[in-house]
């Protein structure tokens, strides 16, 4: 039997992230997973950023959870739009 560590290992190495690129981004806003994998940050680090409010970027709130415009993701990695 696999324990957690074990089994969550192979289902990421299974899938992988799929993320898109930010030039092919069509969504406004992306979760903070995503950012975090453009921004090459933890979650938890952009997670920080919205509580004390002094990262680069600010997320907006829906429902209790953060969005990470893309816009200014962009903007912050000075990406054309």
């Amino acid at each position: 039997m696999q324990t957690g560590t074990q089994l969550r290992a192979a289902v990421d190495t299974a899938t992988g992230p799929a993320f898109v690129s930010l030039d092919r981004e069509t969504r406004a806003a992306v979760d903070t997973a995503t950012a975090a994998y453009h921004l090459s940050r933890q979650p938890q680090t952009l997670r920080g950023w919205a509580c004390k409010e002094d990262g680069p970027l600010r997320p907006v709130r829906v429902h209790g959870r953060l969005a990470w415009p893309v816009a200014e993701l962009r903007r912050v990695l000075g990406v054309a739009q």
